[in-house]
């Protein structure tokens, strides 16, 4: 089965070795027809903490590392 890869922004980079991603989702309302834009937040390992606030990054799942963690960073763009 393939791993997912999610791209979003990073939201927080105070902990060791963790970022927080927001993933952006856009879909259509079924009923109103309106574009809805919802986002989630994900604990991503960050081995050598090279993310910083506001980057770009793409994530990809993963085994769980910690209780939250279970994303690691692929790539980053700034």
């Amino acid at each position: 089965m393939p791993k997912r890869i999610l791209q979003g922004t990073v939201v927080s980079d105070k902990n060791d070795k963790t970022i927080i991603v927001r993933v952006e989702r856009r879909f259509s309302d079924p009923v109103m027809k309106k574009t809805i834009r919802s986002t989630k937040r994900y604990h991503a390992h960050d081995e050598g903490n090279s993310a910083k606030v506001g980057d770009m990054v793409r994530i990809e799942e993963c085994r769980p590392i910690s209780k939250q963690k279970k994303w690691t960073i692929v790539s980053e763009s700034k």
